[in-house]
């Protein structure tokens, strides 16, 4: 047996983050300013804030990609981490509704290798297509004091802001209520969310290009890109009554948590795990319950609608997106999974 492993053994720990995110948001409210003509509709901490300028409502947020750009260093392979850093911003976006309409990149670089920067460039172009919207303008920085990687030159971070348009009224998981469905959009795999974890237990057993008891390798299961889901989301949004729109990012399965904290999300019949979160979770001997709270699990995204509905939301997007109904939302707190081995609460 395999020395256990968590995220927080792996060096990330969620709850001192929720803490850092707490103290840096008392401080930005505390000298918080409101320009004229702009008002800020939801405070920090969704997945992106809401401004109202003038008439119109804008989303705006930022994230980047992680450690997964060590994989892609690891790897020489630098055109997929594009798609990613779009991918986590366009999908925070949809969570409140918003069709994105401009995005920006930062890339910070030990050397700005032209050959490194058109590859990253690709996935930029990849991914802003996919999601809608152009990518249109940016900033390179060449910080070789600051910037370092698994390889001699190669290091860099990629950070993508995202700039939406909302046509309503932000969804915030407010109107989620008992009775309501669950319905999963299924993952492209890992993602961009848990790689830290994913890295130390995959590269401690193999190399980037080992291949894996299911057949693919390491840099093929970590360089997968994230799936985009705004186009099959905007179209559930025009057609039906949505309550809440979930991204199982970070903290995996308790981001649904996020929506309304008091009622409980009872993921009763989950979508199929791909087999890279066995293999993560047998050779780093990491709990089920871990596994759900730091991987999204084969679910990238989860929508919360009433239940006569479910069903049809299903079939609109079954033409991009597998889906299903998962579960559904019943009084009390928290999340609970009910798989083959038993109930995971989170």
């Amino acid at each position: 047996m395999s020395e256990r492993m968590t995220y927080k053994d792996a060096g990330v720990d969620l709850d001192r983050e929720a803490r850092a995110v707490r103290a840096i948001r008392e401080v930005l409210e505390r000298y918080r300013i409101e320009p004229e003509g702009v008002e800020e509709v939801e405070g920090i901490g969704h997945y992106a804030a809401v401004l109202r300028v003038h008439d119109r409502l804008l989303t705006l947020n930022v994230d980047g990609v992680g450690s997964k750009v060590l994989v892609a260093q690891l790897a020489d392979r630098y055109d997929t981490v594009g798609i990613d850093a779009i991918a986590m911003n366009a999908n925070d976006a949809v969570c409140l509704g918003a069709r994105p309409i401009a995005f920006l990149d930062y890339l910070a670089m030990e050397d700005p290798d032209p050959d490194v920067c058109r590859e990253i460039a690709e996935g930029l172009a990849k991914g802003a297509r996919e999601a809608g919207a152009p990518v249109v303008g940016g900033e390179l920085a060449t910080l070789p004091e600051i910037v370092r990687g698994e390889r001699e030159g190669r290091g860099f971070d990629l950070v993508v802001a995202c700039l939406g348009l909302l046509e309503g009224e932000p969804i915030t998981g407010e109107e989620v209520e008992p009775g309501d469905a669950i319905v999963g959009l299924r993952s492209s795999g890992i993602h961009s969310n848990g790689l830290t974890l994913a890295r130390k237990v995959l590269l401690r057993e193999y190399g980037p290009d080992d291949e894996l008891p299911h057949g693919r390798t390491v840099a093929e299961e970590l360089l997968e890109p994230t799936r985009i889901y705004v186009r099959p989301v905007l179209r559930v949004l025009e057609e039906f009554e949505v309550h809440g729109i979930a991204h199982i990012t970070g903290g995996g399965f308790e981001n649904l948590k996020r929506l309304r904290g008091d009622v409980r999300y009872v993921i009763d019949d989950p979508l199929e795990p791909q087999p890279i979160f066995e293999v993560i979770r047998e050779l780093g001997n990491v709990p089920l319950e871990e596994m759900y709270r730091t991987f999204n699990m084969g679910m990238g995204m989860a929508l919360v609608v009433p239940e006569e509905v479910a069903e049809d939301v299903v079939d609109a997007v079954s033409g991009e997106v597998e889906a299903k109904v998962v579960g559904r939302v019943e009084e009390g707190e928290g999340v609970v999974v009910e798989t083959d081995e038993g109930e995971v609460r989170l």
